[in-house]
């Protein structure tokens, strides 16, 4: 015959209580009447009543508590032996002594336990419990064991007089019958304490033993963990260690109040569960014995039904408080090879204290018991206070191969570290770790088993139209949703996508966003690494019914076409993502608003806010096959602060679709309340493209997920409108007396051309004046002034100046030039031409000319004296 040699050991939430044990084991006296639970309908504990026996002048002994429990070294029988002193002195008790006598006729000396060990004397009309141990070797019954009472009497043969003897009846026990309470002593508080579950559990081809027992702290003070030992013990005597959950160290049971207590192990699966018992120890630590205590007789096994149904509410206990979960809001969509489910957790704590719930492990569980692991860091460790709602967002993949229809969250708790795997065993008793009492300490692994099985509601995502608004919670709080608009325009050799979402805040109390990070997918196409997401910090904090803008982008060929666009927002704590919010539409895009000819762009933006108007847009002539597209935009400060001005970018557009990307020149200065800078672009494009019918795609430039600022390499755009563009074809003027080339006006005041007879130099000074408009702040621009000068041959020759430079503003000032060429010899006058050209990037257009006429000097004549 061989014992179990592993110890099954876990406790589900609750708060664990045992029965009082001798000197503190003693189980008590049975209650059959008034705390008899409701449902009882099984007897009290057979406890047949044993006739006193008298040792001596006025002292009797009677007989209590008599129990036993198997153990390696051998079985261990306990007794109380109650001492009454009814005289007028003392008794000493080293007189006093018992015996334990087996069916088989061994007899063995009682000795006290150490709690008892320094008992020496009854004082006069008192009483004195004493309980003594035995090993009784194999015997495991108590069925004809007797307990003999000798007297210390120098008379007798071996100084020894039989006073009497205990018989134990064959129907003596002490375990408390189902149904019945048991008042007792713990830590000498009053307790009152009865069986009140036993339930079995299957999971991963295990099973699982989960023992309720409840609990009435009677007296005045905080009862606190007196640190048993608790037992499930078989018909056949088998046992199961059971031990504290580490959320339960420490427990404090408050005066007056009831806890329900849960222990769990785990049995083997044909171990049968007909009258099972609960059975309490106490180490005897001088002795290096388990000393057998209260016991309980369970009720009838039940197997719960952990399915909980669509929307249905699922209670646990932690803790002794009520946690309510919910599952909700579920939603599937299919993600390449994959189905990508989300749902929601929701926890409640209907107590009236703060929980921290234990460890759990999550997955979805298939029809045909397959399981897919849930990320469950967020559940672990959480605290709620009373009244609070917890929503914790989830997320699973699972293989389209598998039935969805049919899918259920596992909720498992993982229970303990130090849980030992189950071995076979027989019925001789003994835990089924280590024989009872032998300490243990074989590998052990984690216990777990489940808690519920949430059913999961089938249901496709919704496909979130665009304008209609809709709710979600999750754990930053309640909010309704809508995508504003959908929108694709080109950057570089690629297109942006952009969505924008609205959030608004549905609660009566401010709430505040996480920072935020953002993922798209279009159709099939993960473009997770390059999304950003843009978002007003100041927008973080939501108050009562206020929103906030939230612009999420990528960038995708601008070749590649798709149907339906997947947005998730989610946050990170500690490297690991935690889902905000996830919707899908397949919405078509929205065309970029457009801005009528004059009209104006509003850049809306918490301390940008500006306005922008086209000043002038004209074509410059490069060459036969280009020609470059010049823009003027003027932005005035909208803010009454002086402002740095957001960045702008662009894009022209012909009528037929065609994208040229716009070079820049923007200020880097800040701008007065109400002061205006001069924005340009320019692109080149082909010399043949038609422009009478181009816009210009403009945009705020962004640089990752925040706006660009000056000095900043732009990653992208936003807030794109189509403004209409009115190319004007700069007519030359025929007279020079007022040319404009922004930010200067160029005038000629007049210009004077000599020649002297026989030479072969033109001399050409002109006179002018340059004032710089000023009332706009712009960057260095590219332009400069080309003066081409054509003399009377028709031959012409050409100086680029640059304005502010070779050209000095002022009023009245002069710029001379000259030209040689040996056909001036001959000139006897004449005229020349001087033509305007405003230059930029290799462009240039002509801004007017003038004919001036040359003085001819004629060389002196000299007349020879005839004499």
């Amino acid at each position: 015959m061989r014992l179990y040699k592993n110890t099954y050991a876990a406790v589900l939430a609750g708060t664990f209580v045992i029965g009082q044990l001798a000197a503190g084991l003693a189980p008590g006296t049975v209650q059959a009447s008034a705390s008899t639970l409701p449902s009882a309908t099984v007897a009290a504990a057979v406890t047949p009543k044993i006739n006193p026996v008298v040792i001596g002048s006025g002292v009797t002994a009677s007989l209590e508590n008599v129990n036993i429990w198997t153990q390696t070294g051998g079985n261990i029988l306990t007794y109380t032996v109650n001492y009454s002193n009814a005289s007028g002195t003392g008794a000493n008790l080293l007189r006093y002594f018992s015996r334990v006598v087996t069916p088989g006729g061994s007899v063995i000396p009682g000795t006290p336990v150490t709690a008892d060990a320094l008992k020496k004397k009854v004082g006069a009309n008192e009483s004195l419990q004493v309980t003594y141990y035995v090993n009784v070797g194999q015997s495991k019954s108590l069925q004809g064991m007797r307990i003999a009472m000798y007297v210390w009497d120098p008379k007798a043969k071996g100084y020894l007089r039989q006073a009497g003897n205990f018989a134990i009846p064959a129907n003596y026990s002490t375990t408390v019958e189902n149904g019945k309470s048991l008042s007792t002593m713990m830590n000498n508080i009053p307790v009152t304490a009865s069986a009140e579950s036993l339930q079995i559990f299957k999971f991963n081809s295990k099973v699982y033993a989960k023992v309720g027992l409840s609990l009435i702290n009677k007296g005045n003070k905080v009862l606190g963990d007196p640190g048993y030992t608790a037992y499930l013990v078989s018909a056949s005597g088998t046992s199961f260690e059971l031990s504290l959950n580490s959320t339960q160290d420490g427990y404090k049971i408050q005066p007056q109040e009831k806890k329900s207590i849960y222990y769990l192990t785990e049995i083997p699966a044909y171990l049968k569960t007909d009258n099972m018992k609960l059975q309490f120890t106490q180490k005897d630590e001088t002795l290096k014995l388990e000393l057998p205590g209260a016991s309980y007789k369970l009720p009838a096994a039940t197997s719960p039904n952990l399915v909980v149904g669509n929307g249905a509410i699922k209670t646990i206990i932690v803790n002794s408080n009520t946690i309510e979960t919910k599952l909700s809001n579920a939603s599937v969509y299919a993600d390449k090879a994959s189905a990508s489910w989300s749902f929601q957790l929701e926890l409640k704590n209907t107590g009236n204290k703060a929980v921290t719930l234990p460890t759990y492990e999550l997955a979805v569980k298939s029809a045909k018991g397959r399981t897919f692991p849930v990320n469950a860091k967020a559940l672990n460790g959480l605290t709620l206070r009373p009244l609070e709602v917890k929503v914790i967002p989830l997320t699973a993949a699972i293989p389209l191969e598998v039935e969805q229809g049919t899918l259920q969250l596992q909720m498992i708790e993982a229970v303990g570290q130090d849980l030992p795997a189950p071995t076979a065993g027989t019925d001789t008793g003994g835990t089924s770790g280590t024989p009872a009492g032998s300490g243990g300490g074989n590998p052990v692994t984690k216990l777990t088993f489940p808690v519920a099985y949430f059913t999961i509601p089938y249901a496709l995502r919704a496909n979130i139209q665009q304008g209609q608004e809709y709710r979600t919670t999750n754990p930053y709080g309640t909010f309704s949703y809508s995508i504003q608009s959908i929108q694709r325009y080109p950057w570089k050799d690629d297109d942006i996508v952009i969505a924008r979402l609205k959030l608004t805040n549905t609660q009566s109390i401010t709430l505040s966003l996480p920072e935020l990070k953002a993922a798209l997918k279009l159709d099939n196409l993960d473009l997770t690494s390059s999304t950003e997401l843009l978002m007003d910090k100041e927008s973080a904090e939501l108050a009562p019914g206020n929103s906030a803008e939230i612009d999420v982008l990528t960038k995708i060929p601008y070749a590649e076409e798709f149907s339906a666009l997947n947005i998730s927002l989610y946050t990170t704590e500690n490297e690991e993502k935690k889902p905000f919010l996830a919707l899908s539409t397949s919405s078509v895009m929205n065309s970029v608003a457009a801005i009528d000819r004059g009209g104006s762009y509003t850049v809306a933006e918490k301390g940008k806010n500006s306005k922008v108007q086209e000043n002038r847009t004209t074509i410059y002539t490069a060459s036969g096959t280009s020609k470059i597209i010049y823009t003027e935009l003027l932005m005035s400060n909208e803010e009454k602060r002086q402002s740095s001005l957001a960045r702008l970018k662009a894009y022209y557009r012909t009528a037929d679709g065609q994208f040229y990307e716009a070079q820049s020149s923007q200020s880097a200065g800040l701008a007065a309340p109400g002061g205006k800078q001069m924005v340009t672009f320019w692109a080149k494009i082909p010399g043949a493209l038609q422009t009478s019918d181009m816009s210009l795609y403009l945009g705020t430039g962004i640089t990752g997920s925040k706006l660009s600022e000056a000095g900043q390499e732009a990653t992208g755009y936003v807030n794109v409108a189509s403004l209409k563009l009115n190319p004007v074809t700069a007519v030359p003027v025929q007279n020079l007396g007022q040319i404009s080339i922004f930010p200067y006006s160029f005038s000629v005041i007049r210009s004077e051309g000599q020649i002297t007879e026989g030479s072969d130099i033109i001399s050409i000074g002109i006179d002018y004046k340059l004032t710089q408009d000023r009332s706009y702040d712009t960057d260095a621009l590219d332009h400069k002034l080309v003066v081409k000068i054509t003399d009377p041959f028709g031959l012409s020759q050409e100086k680029t100046l640059a304005l502010g430079t070779d050209l000095t503003e002022g009023d009245n000032n002069t710029y001379s030039l000259s030209i040689t060429r040996s056909l001036y010899k001959q000139l006897g006058g004449g005229s020349y031409k001087i033509t305007l050209y405003d230059e930029f990037q290799g462009g240039r257009i002509e801004l007017g000319q003038q004919i001036y006429y040359l003085i001819y000097k004629p060389l002196p004549v000299i007349v020879k004296d005839e004499k």
